[in-house]
Order: C-alpha cells, then structure tokens, then sequence
C-alpha cells in the first residue's frame, strides 16, 4: 500500500488516486466511481502518507496507525464513521492509547475510520508485503554476500575497454600507419593524366 498516491481532497468525500500534474492543479481519479476530476492548487489536497495523529509524545503517520488497527484484528471491530463519539474514542484508545485527546477531534477519527474502511474495500491494505521488503532489504546490506549485488551497472560499453589488453604499438589508428602498396604498383598519388 502506497500512501503518496492516494489524496484526500477538501471539500469532497472519498478518497482519490493522484494521476498527473496540472498547469494549476492536480488531476485525481475518485475510488468511488473512477471519474476523473481537475483540482485546483486553490484547494486543499493532503496525500495520506503526509497525515499523520497527533499524541502526547510525536506524530504518528497514519500508516502506521492503519498498522495498528490491522494488527489488532478480529478483537477489534472497527466502528463505522456514522458511530457515537463515544464508539469512536474507545476504538481509537485501543489503536493507539496515547493519542493527544485535546488536538485530535471526532472528526479526525471519523476520517481515519471511514479511509480504514475504503482501503480495506479496496484491498490496499496489505501490510504482510511490507513487512517482507524491508526484511529483504537487510539481508542484502548486512550479508558479506551480497556485496557483489551493490555494484551498480556500468554504462553501455564502459567495461569493454579495461577487458582487452593495451598494446602500445598496436594503439596507433590505421590512419597514422604508412599503407603498404603492392610490389610492381606506382602509389596512387604519383599516377598522372596526359
């Protein structure tokens, strides 16, 4: 799941996948009902990877907040966005109990609830692939093997000239060598026309 792409549009409910750069704006496409739409640079657009909730101690990005409430699974039911403020804040004390009660609002919660539930419909909630790149990742820089495998590639016919041994003598261009004529033939240069 790639939160850069996925935008939250002030103004219009739902979630939108980001598809180009405008002049003025954006162009998103909305998950509801893939229509495309212009967005002015006049509005307000956040990606979901900039979102993060506030608690007593840092911000936590709303990945991993998503995380949370994916790994409490089953046990914890995650409410609908229409449920009581109440609901809301017991779900969201679960998920994530140090969460800053004064500066995140029902509404906050209301939103994280209702984009939880879009992405899980959408199935863009996997976490599981996630968790495997990084583990791969750390393989390959702590493993005395993988060495060789952070080479980068060279540019098309780079390495061709350290494979072949230098021969000075031989390195003089064809065009510095004297030609060679054939025996009993006058050098081209000396034939004149009468």
């Amino acid at each position: 799941m790639d939160l850069k792409e996925i935008m939250s549009v002030s103004g219009h409910s739902g979630l939108f996948r980001f598809i180009s750069q405008g002049r003025n704006g954006i162009i998103v496409e909305s998950f509801a009902d893939q229509k495309r739409s212009f967005v002015s640079a006049s509005q307000k657009v956040s990606s979901l990877a900039d979102i993060a909730i506030f608690t007593d101690g840092e911000e936590i990005p709303l990945h991993d907040v998503f995380k949370s409430i994916y790994d409490l699974g089953a046990e914890a039911q995650v409410p609908d966005a229409k449920s009581s403020p109440e609901d809301l804040k017991k779900f969201l004390e679960k998920v994530l109990p140090n969460y800053d009660r004064d500066r995140v609002y029902v509404s906050d919660i209301k939103k994280l609830v209702a984009w939880y539930h879009s992405l899980k419909d959408l199935n863009l909630l996997n976490f599981d692939e996630k968790a495997a790149e990084p583990a791969e990742a750390e393989t390959n820089t702590t493993s005395e093997e993988a060495e060789p495998a952070k080479t980068k590639a060279k540019p098309k016919g780079e390495g061709k000239k350290d494979t072949k041994p230098v021969n000075k003598a031989a390195s003089k261009s064809s065009a510095d060598k004297p030609k060679k004529e054939a025996p009993g033939k006058k050098p081209a240069a000396s034939k004149k026309k009468d």
